[in-house]
């Protein structure tokens, strides 16, 4: 094919060299992808973000390198050449150059705007936010992916629709990238409180507190750390509504986001773990009252000059997607589904386990074999000899959990991020709830329990204490430690167990 003098110089050759390779593997990559579904979360980078660079690398070395070719053959030749290009259709060559010009724009737009969609759409989606930094984001990739939200995309609750949210990620994420090039980022990763966006424009899209239900039956099923693995069993129904659901927000748990209800507080750390000033405003009256924590009182110029947050879904539902389990809650869970077998004194073994400090997954996997395997050999000999399978099934069951929960790379497990859902392994409900906010005329936030749930059972399974739907049982301790229970918050004794 004819084509004028100029396309023949090194850099135009070589910029379509560069333009058609890039642009064969672009289209090879993608039919890959997406007919063959074959590939990893890095191919979507070279499809839509690198092989795309090179093939306009390669596009604007073609007119530069014919533009020093015109330039190199003026200055040798003595009859003067026109100063802007001349366009001859009669011309073969003119006429050739055209049509692959015209012809090559309209392919390249076309796929342009088919890349910047893919692109975008691979920027939002679940396998570029969790795989792609793989190290960075494993913790969080794997206990979302246990979450109950795991089929909900990432940026539906970090991004949330609109324009000025999408922008803001996409600038936030130019430093992560940074972080992530240059070894920059911390471990464990922070939790991103003070830039949220706020969770009536994310969570209540899909959780609309209208129809939220009335009371909920819980199951919770413990194992105590003795010999035998003693099973406690505790039965409640949640007051997260009201007794009937016609009364809709006006009791329960949620009603501290009734729209006729503001709770403001003041935090004293960035986790929001200690509250010292709460204030309750009835909007329908505009009455106000102040609690303070009576022992760590503020000062009128504290409570001017710090930050006063409305309370909002995620100051309770603060780990709605990347919970890290405490070992008490999915050792627990683990014996009840079999996972772990029910080895004698597996519980206290495996509670002993996982709170060591591993400075990788590797060491963790290789002890918590080795830890298993002696002590049951030590201590239970005949069960060693005679069941190693279920010593085998032990070991991999703890191992897996740790896994999923357990994270020691990026210094990530349970301790890290507290929980404020309930009241037993963290602050939660008790950071106001404590019986020592009072108001101005003594009365307290209570932390009295049937304020939040009602025990209709409790105890072993042979001798369950039961109780009826409409009155609470007295809490009884799975341990016998007389009424210390009452005097002291659970977290006192179970933090972060």
């Amino acid at each position: 094919m004819k084509l004028p003098r100029s396309f023949y110089s090194w850099p135009t050759m070589i910029g379509a060299v560069v333009a058609l390779f890039s642009l064969f593997m672009i289209v090879f990559l993608f039919i890959i992808s997406t007919i063959l579904d074959q590939g990893s979360s890095y191919l979507g980078i070279f499809i839509y973000m690198v092989l795309p660079v090179f093939l306009i690398v390669g596009l604007i070395l073609i007119p530069i390198g014919m533009w020093r070719k015109v330039r190199r053959d003026r200055k040798r030749e003595t009859v003067p050449e026109p100063k802007w290009p001349r366009v001859d259709f009669n011309d073969p060559k003119h006429r050739n150059a055209f049509v692959i010009f015209i012809t090559g724009t309209i392919l390249f737009l076309f796929l342009s705007a088919i890349g910047s969609y893919e692109a975008f759409h691979y920027t939002e989606s679940v396998e570029f936010c969790g795989k792609l930094c793989h190290k960075v984001m494993k913790p969080e990739y794997t206990a979302y992916q246990n979450s109950p939200h795991a089929r909900v995309a990432c940026v539906e609750c970090h991004v949330g629709p609109g324009a000025d949210w999408y922008v803001r990620s996409k600038l936030s994420g130019l430093y992560q990238v940074y972080s992530v090039t240059f070894d920059k980022y911390p471990r464990p990763i922070p939790t991103p409180i003070t830039n949220l966006r706020p969770a009536r424009e994310t969570c209540e899209r899909c959780h609309w507190p209208e129809q939220f239900y009335a009371r909920q039956h819980r199951l919770h099923r413990y194992y105590l750390m003795d010999e035998e693995n003693t099973e406690w069993d505790i039965s409640t129904q949640m007051k997260t509504g009201p007794s009937y659901s016609a009364f809709g927000l006006q009791e329960g748990i949620h009603w501290h986001i009734n729209p006729d209800v503001k709770i403001e507080y003041i935090a004293e750390d960035e986790l929001r773990e200690y509250l010292p000033w709460v204030r309750y405003t009835n909007i329908s009256t505009g009455k106000s009252t102040v609690y303070q924590d009576q022992d760590y009182p503020l000062d009128q110029a504290q409570i001017d000059s710090l930050e006063k947050r409305v309370m909002d879904c995620m100051d309770c539902h603060n780990r709605p997607s990347h919970d890290y389990q405490t070992p008490g809650f999915f050792i627990n869970n683990a014996l009840t589904a079999g996972i772990i077998p029910k080895l004698p004194r597996i519980k206290d073994l495996a509670m002993e386990i996982v709170n060591e400090i591993f400075k990788d997954s590797d060491t963790a996997m290789l002890f918590i074999e080795e830890r298993i395997k002696d002590f049951y050999a030590e201590n239970y000999s005949e069960l060693s000899a005679e069941s190693p399978d279920l010593i085998n099934q032990a070991i991999s069951g703890l191992q897996n959990e740790f896994m999923n929960n357990i994270f020691p790379e990026m210094q990530v497990r349970w301790d890290v991020y507290p929980n404020h859902i309930g009241h037993i392994e963290y602050n939660g409900c008790f950071r106001c709830h404590n019986d020592n906010h009072a108001n101005e005329e003594g009365n307290v936030i209570s932390k009295d329990c049937n304020l939040c749930h009602t025990i209709n059972a409790q105890g072993k399974p042979d001798s369950l204490e039961v109780g009826t739907v409409f009155e609470s049982l007295e809490f009884r301790h799975p341990v016998d430690i007389d009424e210390a229970w009452k005097e002291y918050l659970c977290v006192d004794c179970h933090m972060a167990l």
